[in-house]
């Protein structure tokens, strides 16, 4: 019965602990500090711009693809079908051009 108050203990004290090793909140630190440091850490360019220019056409097909059929089940879930209604809806869907 008496175990649970050494247990008690160490837990706040445990807690206690780790809230002192914590990082000061971002809060605290000046706006212009904050600021600066987050223009200097950011990139001049897109960091997606060189990898799209160098995608392929299957990249592009695939996206299309991935693209309709995302939009497929949209309209299923909008046009509340379930079971082999929506699963015959979607693979009507897919195929349409």
């Amino acid at each position: 019965m008496r175990t649970w108050v050494p247990a008690t203990a160490a837990c706040l004290l445990l807690s206690a602990l780790a809230a002192a090793n914590e990082p000061p909140a971002a809060s605290t630190a000046p706006a212009s500090t904050t600021a600066s440091a987050r223009t200097a850490a950011s990139p001049t360019t897109a960091p997606g711009a060189a990898g799209a220019a160098a995608s392929t056409p299957a990249d592009n097909e695939a996206a299309a693809k991935h693209a309709k059929r995302t939009a497929c089940l949209k309209s299923a879930k909008a046009k509340k079908l379930v079971g082999p209604q929506k699963t015959a809806f979607i693979k009507d869907c897919i195929a349409a051009p």
